[in-house]
């Protein structure tokens, strides 16, 4: 079993008013329960976050070394468009 520090924090009133209600319903058995909770929360929301930048710079990394842009009409799009799907049927 994991040792349990105590803490105090601030919360609005409101936000009090909330976890009492989450308490009185019979969602939580405590006031530490609710807050352990949204501590789950917060941390898995942060694990998400970081996975989304992790991300971003990645494909930020594969657009850099895939080189300079190059400009293309609509009929270039098109083209290439039909190409890619002509050789994926041909490819089924």
């Amino acid at each position: 079993m994991s040792t349990i520090d105590k803490i105090s924090i601030a919360i609005t009133r409101q936000q009090h008013d909330l976890v009492k209600a989450a308490i009185e319903r019979g969602d939580y058995a405590s006031t530490s329960e609710v807050i352990r909770d949204a501590l789950r929360e917060w941390e898995l929301k942060e694990r998400l976050r970081s996975s989304q930048i992790e991300e971003i710079r990645r494909l930020w990394d594969e657009g850099i070394a895939s080189g300079p842009s190059v400009e293309l009409d609509m009929k270039d799009i098109i083209a290439r468009a039909q190409a890619r799907l002509d050789q994926s049927e041909a490819a089924e």
